[in-house]
Protein backbone atom coordinates (compact mmCIF):
# COMPACT_ATOMS: atom_id res chain seq x y z
CA UNK A 1 0.00 0.00 0.00
CA UNK A 2 1.34 3.45 -1.01
CA UNK A 3 2.21 5.73 2.29
CA UNK A 4 1.89 9.16 2.10
CA UNK A 5 4.58 10.80 0.49
CA UNK A 6 4.26 8.47 -2.36
CA UNK A 7 0.45 9.59 -2.41
CA UNK A 8 2.09 13.54 -2.21
CA UNK A 9 4.28 12.81 -4.80
CA UNK A 10 1.11 11.59 -7.08
CA UNK A 11 -0.61 14.47 -6.47
CA UNK A 12 2.71 16.26 -7.68
CA UNK A 13 3.62 15.43 -10.68
CA UNK A 14 0.09 14.34 -12.31
CA UNK A 15 -0.78 18.50 -11.29
CA UNK A 16 2.53 19.08 -13.50
CA UNK A 17 1.77 16.85 -16.42
CA UNK A 18 -2.53 17.47 -16.18
CA UNK A 19 -3.50 20.61 -14.09
CA UNK A 20 -5.05 23.54 -15.71
CA UNK A 21 -5.57 21.41 -18.66
CA UNK A 22 -8.30 20.26 -20.65
CA UNK A 23 -8.50 16.44 -20.17
CA UNK A 24 -10.19 13.55 -22.09
CA UNK A 25 -11.51 10.79 -20.11
CA UNK A 26 -12.66 7.29 -20.23
CA UNK A 27 -13.14 3.91 -18.05
CA UNK A 28 -12.40 1.17 -21.05
CA UNK A 29 -13.76 -1.52 -18.75
CA UNK A 30 -16.53 0.42 -17.03
CA UNK A 31 -15.13 0.22 -14.02
CA UNK A 32 -15.73 3.88 -13.41
CA UNK A 33 -18.98 4.48 -14.85
CA UNK A 34 -18.79 8.73 -14.56
CA UNK A 35 -15.89 8.92 -17.05
CA UNK A 36 -18.44 10.49 -19.73
CA UNK A 37 -19.22 13.33 -17.18
CA UNK A 38 -15.72 14.65 -16.84
CA UNK A 39 -14.65 13.96 -20.46
CA UNK A 40 -13.42 16.98 -22.30
CA UNK A 41 -13.44 18.90 -18.62
CA UNK A 42 -10.21 21.22 -17.55
CA UNK A 43 -8.41 19.31 -14.50
CA UNK A 44 -8.71 21.99 -12.02
CA UNK A 45 -6.48 20.85 -8.93
CA UNK A 46 -4.93 17.27 -7.75
CA UNK A 47 -5.61 17.26 -4.29
CA UNK A 48 -3.68 15.07 -2.06
CA UNK A 49 -4.23 14.62 1.87
CA UNK A 50 -2.81 11.36 3.55
CA UNK A 51 -3.18 8.37 1.35
CA UNK A 52 -6.29 9.70 -0.70
CA UNK A 53 -6.09 11.61 -4.04
CA UNK A 54 -8.94 14.12 -5.07
CA UNK A 55 -8.77 14.95 -9.04
CA UNK A 56 -10.98 18.29 -8.78
CA UNK A 57 -12.74 19.27 -12.16
CA UNK A 58 -15.53 21.60 -10.80
CA UNK A 59 -18.53 22.33 -8.31
CA UNK A 60 -19.23 18.37 -6.85
CA UNK A 61 -16.99 16.78 -9.57
CA UNK A 62 -13.94 16.00 -7.62
CA UNK A 63 -12.72 12.20 -8.53
CA UNK A 64 -11.73 10.44 -5.05
CA UNK A 65 -8.74 7.73 -5.48
CA UNK A 66 -7.81 5.74 -2.64
CA UNK A 67 -5.17 3.26 -4.07
CA UNK A 68 -5.67 0.67 -0.77
CA UNK A 69 -2.77 -2.21 -1.27
CA UNK A 70 -3.25 -3.31 -4.74
CA UNK A 71 -4.00 -0.19 -6.74
CA UNK A 72 -1.19 1.77 -8.91
CA UNK A 73 -0.80 4.22 -11.38
CA UNK A 74 1.05 3.48 -14.67
CA UNK A 75 1.84 6.83 -16.55
CA UNK A 76 4.16 8.23 -19.41
CA UNK A 77 4.18 10.46 -23.41
CA UNK A 78 2.08 9.95 -25.50
CA UNK A 79 1.62 7.71 -27.99
CA UNK A 80 -0.78 6.08 -25.28
CA UNK A 81 -0.53 2.51 -25.07
CA UNK A 82 -3.75 0.17 -25.83
CA UNK A 83 -6.18 -0.46 -23.13
CA UNK A 84 -5.08 -3.98 -20.89
CA UNK A 85 -6.53 -5.39 -18.32
CA UNK A 86 -8.20 -4.16 -15.23
CA UNK A 87 -8.10 -0.75 -16.10
CA UNK A 88 -10.05 1.42 -13.96
CA UNK A 89 -9.67 4.71 -15.37
CA UNK A 90 -7.42 6.69 -17.83
CA UNK A 91 -6.74 10.12 -18.33
CA UNK A 92 -5.02 12.00 -21.26
CA UNK A 93 -3.99 15.02 -23.13
CA UNK A 94 -1.82 15.77 -26.04
CA UNK A 95 1.13 14.97 -24.84
CA UNK A 96 0.85 12.93 -21.54
CA UNK A 97 -1.35 9.94 -20.32
CA UNK A 98 -2.31 7.86 -16.87
CA UNK A 99 -3.82 4.92 -16.06
CA UNK A 100 -5.50 3.44 -12.85
CA UNK A 101 -5.72 -0.17 -12.18
CA UNK A 102 -6.93 -1.79 -8.48
CA UNK A 103 -7.73 1.45 -6.62
CA UNK A 104 -10.19 0.53 -3.41
CA UNK A 105 -12.01 3.43 -4.17
CA UNK A 106 -12.31 5.23 -7.58
CA UNK A 107 -15.78 7.66 -7.63
CA UNK A 108 -17.35 11.11 -7.60
CA UNK A 109 -17.29 13.28 -4.51
CA UNK A 110 -19.24 16.36 -3.76
CA UNK A 111 -17.75 19.25 -2.31
CA UNK A 112 -19.22 17.92 1.02
CA UNK A 113 -18.00 14.45 1.12
CA UNK A 114 -14.71 15.95 0.35
CA UNK A 115 -14.90 18.17 3.57
CA UNK A 116 -15.96 14.96 5.51
CA UNK A 117 -12.99 13.16 4.54
CA UNK A 118 -10.83 15.92 5.14
CA UNK A 119 -12.14 16.35 8.81
CA UNK A 120 -12.07 12.75 9.76
CA UNK A 121 -8.31 12.90 8.69
CA UNK A 122 -5.50 13.74 10.87
CA UNK A 123 -2.58 15.91 10.38
CA UNK A 124 -0.72 15.27 7.28
CA UNK A 125 2.92 15.44 7.81
CA UNK A 126 3.16 16.82 3.90
CA UNK A 127 0.01 18.77 3.70
CA UNK A 128 0.29 22.61 3.69
CA UNK A 129 1.20 24.30 6.81
CA UNK A 130 2.90 20.86 8.51
CA UNK A 131 6.46 21.78 9.97
CA UNK A 132 8.68 19.35 11.60
CA UNK A 133 9.14 22.27 14.24
CA UNK A 134 5.52 22.12 15.54
CA UNK A 135 3.52 19.31 16.36
CA UNK A 136 -0.45 19.43 15.99
CA UNK A 137 -2.42 19.90 19.12
CA UNK A 138 -4.81 17.53 17.68
CA UNK A 139 -1.77 14.86 17.85
CA UNK A 140 -1.61 15.13 21.70
CA UNK A 141 -5.27 15.17 21.93
CA UNK A 142 -5.75 11.72 19.99
CA UNK A 143 -2.68 10.13 21.75
CA UNK A 144 -2.13 11.50 25.31
CA UNK A 145 -5.03 9.79 26.83
CA UNK A 146 -5.41 6.47 24.44
CA UNK A 147 -4.81 2.64 26.59
CA UNK A 148 -4.35 1.59 22.76
CA UNK A 149 -1.25 0.82 21.93
CA UNK A 150 1.23 3.08 19.68
CA UNK A 151 1.57 0.95 17.12
CA UNK A 152 -2.15 0.65 16.27
CA UNK A 153 -2.33 4.44 16.90
CA UNK A 154 0.03 5.49 13.93
CA UNK A 155 -2.27 3.35 11.52
CA UNK A 156 -5.09 4.99 12.58
CA UNK A 157 -5.88 7.48 9.68
CA UNK A 158 -8.10 9.55 12.19
CA UNK A 159 -4.66 10.35 14.23
CA UNK A 160 -1.63 10.92 11.82
CA UNK A 161 -2.54 10.74 8.07
CA UNK A 162 -0.22 8.97 5.74
CA UNK A 163 1.63 6.98 7.75
CA UNK A 164 1.54 3.38 6.65
CA UNK A 165 3.24 0.00 8.19
CA UNK A 166 6.64 1.08 7.18
CA UNK A 167 7.18 3.78 8.45
CA UNK A 168 5.45 3.13 11.57
CA UNK A 169 7.65 0.31 12.47
CA UNK A 170 10.92 2.40 11.46
CA UNK A 171 9.76 5.65 13.62
CA UNK A 172 8.84 3.75 16.40
CA UNK A 173 12.31 1.98 16.13
CA UNK A 174 13.93 5.41 15.54
CA UNK A 175 12.26 6.52 18.90
CA UNK A 176 13.24 3.48 20.46
CA UNK A 177 9.61 3.56 21.72
CA UNK A 178 7.78 -0.66 21.54
CA UNK A 179 5.08 -0.41 19.42
CA UNK A 180 2.74 -2.06 22.47
CA UNK A 181 3.31 1.05 24.35
CA UNK A 182 0.24 2.58 25.64
CA UNK A 183 -0.43 6.29 23.68
CA UNK A 184 -0.97 7.58 27.38
CA UNK A 185 2.30 6.32 28.23
CA UNK A 186 4.13 8.55 25.29
CA UNK A 187 5.78 11.72 26.73
CA UNK A 188 5.05 14.86 25.18
CA UNK A 189 8.29 15.39 24.44
CA UNK A 190 8.64 11.89 22.35
CA UNK A 191 5.21 12.89 20.26
CA UNK A 192 6.76 15.59 19.47
CA UNK A 193 10.61 14.29 18.58
CA UNK A 194 8.11 11.41 16.56
CA UNK A 195 6.02 14.24 14.45
CA UNK A 196 9.60 15.66 13.61
CA UNK A 197 11.14 12.52 12.45
CA UNK A 198 7.88 11.42 10.68
CA UNK A 199 7.65 14.93 8.69
CA UNK A 200 11.64 14.87 8.08
CA UNK A 201 11.54 11.13 6.67
CA UNK A 202 8.31 11.47 4.75
CA UNK A 203 9.69 14.74 3.07
CA UNK A 204 12.73 12.73 2.25
CA UNK A 205 10.70 9.96 0.86
CA UNK A 206 8.93 12.13 -1.45
CA UNK A 207 12.00 13.51 -2.82
CA UNK A 208 14.27 10.90 -3.21
CA UNK A 209 11.53 8.34 -4.32
CA UNK A 210 12.90 5.89 -1.02
CA UNK A 211 12.16 5.28 1.89
CA UNK A 212 15.53 5.06 3.71
CA UNK A 213 15.10 5.45 7.53
CA UNK A 214 18.85 3.96 8.56
CA UNK A 215 21.50 6.41 9.32
CA UNK A 216 24.54 6.20 7.93
CA UNK A 217 26.53 5.03 10.69
CA UNK A 218 24.57 2.46 11.07
CA UNK A 219 24.57 0.87 7.95
CA UNK A 220 27.61 -1.69 6.72
CA UNK A 221 28.45 0.67 4.12
CA UNK A 222 28.15 4.11 5.98
CA UNK A 223 29.42 6.21 2.77
CA UNK A 224 27.43 7.29 -0.08
CA UNK A 225 23.92 6.26 -0.88
CA UNK A 226 22.51 3.63 0.94
CA UNK A 227 21.90 0.00 -0.20
CA UNK A 228 18.44 -1.73 -1.17
CA UNK A 229 19.64 -3.91 1.93
CA UNK A 230 20.17 -1.11 4.51
CA UNK A 231 17.35 0.92 4.05
CA UNK A 232 15.32 -0.25 7.27
CA UNK A 233 16.11 -1.11 10.55
CA UNK A 234 13.48 -3.59 11.56
CA UNK A 235 10.76 -3.38 8.67
CA UNK A 236 11.00 -6.95 7.32
CA UNK A 237 14.12 -7.79 9.09
CA UNK A 238 12.39 -10.08 11.62
CA UNK A 239 14.77 -12.88 13.27
CA UNK A 240 17.79 -11.17 11.46
CA UNK A 241 20.38 -8.50 14.52
CA UNK A 242 19.04 -5.37 15.59
CA UNK A 243 21.40 -3.17 13.17
CA UNK A 244 22.16 -1.21 16.80
CA UNK A 245 22.56 -4.14 19.51
CA UNK A 246 22.50 -7.71 17.04
CA UNK A 247 19.71 -8.68 19.58
CA UNK A 248 17.47 -10.69 16.86
CA UNK A 249 14.16 -8.79 15.32
CA UNK A 250 10.60 -9.53 16.16
CA UNK A 251 7.26 -9.30 14.48
CA UNK A 252 3.66 -10.00 14.85
CA UNK A 253 0.13 -9.17 14.32
CA UNK A 254 -1.37 -5.46 15.14
CA UNK A 255 -3.78 -3.08 13.45
CA UNK A 256 -4.46 -5.41 10.77
CA UNK A 257 -0.64 -5.67 9.15
CA UNK A 258 2.38 -6.89 10.76
CA UNK A 259 4.52 -4.73 13.31
CA UNK A 260 8.03 -5.24 13.70
CA UNK A 261 10.57 -4.27 16.34
CA UNK A 262 14.03 -4.58 18.39
CA UNK A 263 13.06 -5.99 22.18
CA UNK A 264 16.05 -4.65 22.80
CA UNK A 265 16.40 -0.85 22.02
CA UNK A 266 12.57 -0.60 21.96
CA UNK A 267 12.16 -1.93 25.47
CA UNK A 268 8.22 -2.43 26.80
Amino acid sequence: MPEGHEVHRFAERQAEAFGGKRVRVDSPNGGFPDAAVLDGRVLREVRAIGKHLGYRFGRDLTVHVHLGQYGDFWEGPQPMPEPKGALRFRMWTSHSWLELRGPTDCSIFSDEAWAKLEQRLGPDPLGPGATARKCPAALFASIGKRKTPIGALLMDQSIVSGIGNIYRAELLYRACIHPDRPGREVSAAELKALWKDTVTLMRDGMKDRRMVTTRPKNRPHPRGVALKEEVHYVYRRQGKPCRVCATEIEMKPMAGRTVYWCPNCQKD
